[in-house]
């Protein structure tokens, strides 16, 4: 199984990357999704850090295709990940 850290790693250059995951509700989402993006945002940053809380900071593709670059800003949970895919590679987590 990847490890959060290198998830993090894989994708730190902006790559685009797909995941898989259970959402806070119970409901199960597949997003394309990349880091990095800081269009839209205010500089200041965020009042706590995600890699601590296992989540991963990402914009949602989908959302910013259609010009809701304020609302695209995400974070996936890694302890909730069914699979993630990146760079054409499958990584699946068993205890799904």
């Amino acid at each position: 199984m990847i490890t959060l850290k290198e998830i993090l790693n894989k994708v730190s250059t902006g790559k685009v990357f797909s995941a898989k995951f259970v959402k806070k509700d119970g409901s199960i989402r597949t997003m394309n999704c990349r880091t990095g993006v800081v269009k839209h945002t205010t500089g200041k940053g965020l009042s706590f850090d995600p890699i601590t809380a296992n989540l991963i900071p990402v914009c949602d593709m989908n959302l910013l295709a259609k010009g809701m670059e304020e609302r695209s800003y995400r974070f996936i949970n890694y302890s909730k990940l069914i699979w993630i895919k990146i760079e054409g590679e499958t990584f699946n987590f068993n205890n799904k």
